[in-house]
């Protein structure tokens, strides 16, 4: 997916810089982004542009792949990189060191009940975040391809 193309990170600067410490250090410095709070990059293509298109995202494991939270701070729209993996689901997924290239589904109502109490566990404003919009936020499982 990735092989020579450019790849756009995100447009919020922080993040970007984020972005950026995670790629040259192989996840060493970015990985564990807070205390206790882990961090996995996604790369998906753009929708409308073709772009392959970088962000990142706390996560927890799922049985052998990961589950982020397309929460957009509780924003009325879903974001753009969850609509991108909508339309396209080969992702390219860097955990730490380990990259690797994922199929992106949303998670089933049954999933993602058994899923976002870890979610709150790990980041607890992911409840505030719901409680501010009226769209159901989605659970994403990232699946090794």
């Amino acid at each position: 997916m990735t092989t020579g193309e450019r790849v756009l990170d995100s447009p919020t600067n922080w993040v970007a810089e984020h972005i950026n410490r995670y790629v040259e250090t192989d996840g060493a410095d970015g990985h564990e982004w807070r205390p206790g709070v882990f961090t996995l990059l996604l790369t998906t293509r753009g929708r409308r542009s073709g772009a392959l298109r970088r962000t990142a995202l706390i996560y927890a494991r799922s049985g052998d792949g990961y589950a982020v939270v397309a929460s957009q701070g509780g924003a009325p729209q879903h974001p753009a990189w969850y609509l991108n993996l909508l339309a396209e689901p080969q992702v390219e997924v860097q955990v730490g060191a380990d990259r690797f290239t994922a199929r992106a589904r949303p998670a089933t109502p049954e999933e993602k009940a058994r899923l976002w109490p870890t979610m709150t566990a790990i980041w607890p404003a992911y409840d505030d975040y719901q409680a501010k919009t009226d769209r159901d936020i989605p659970v994403v499982l990232l699946e090794r391809a």
